[in-house]
């Protein structure tokens, strides 16, 4: 087990409701929880997400915490929170990192799997 360890799980999820497609626009929410797996205290401090749309298009997201926090996790501990973004396409991705601070001074950061975002409409044809 690593010194130094967050482990992160996302669930994408479509809203219909918040999303125009006629106008292009498609608004998806994600519910992710990080876990501490590793034996020291540390602090999220900021994130960077890169968001990929269908056409290839993308766009950076970096900024101090999540949601407006930046949770100091003990070891065992897991902080969840959703958020969203917005696509020009009925699909894309994203993935990113998290930038932590342990208590004893050390830096590191947290990979986030890339991740599908999707609008459910596509069919796959055989």
């Amino acid at each position: 087990m690593s010194r130094y360890a967050f482990d992160v799980q996302v669930q994408p999820q479509y809203l219909p409701e918040q999303s125009a497609p006629a106008q292009g626009l498609w608004t998806f929410a994600y519910t992710i929880t990080i876990r501490n797996t590793g034996e020291v205290p540390a602090q999220l401090v900021s994130r960077h997400w890169i968001i990929t749309n269908e056409l290839g298009e993308i766009e950076e997201v970096k900024g101090l915490g999540v949601v407006g926090q930046q949770p100091l996790l003990k070891p065992g501990e897991s902080f969840e929170y959703t958020s969203g973004c917005r696509l020009r396409t009925a699909s894309g991705s994203m993935q990113g990192s998290y930038f932590c601070v342990a208590e004893d001074g050390e830096r590191f950061e947290v990979p986030i799997p890339a991740f599908a975002l999707d609008d459910g409409t596509r069919r796959v044809l055989h």
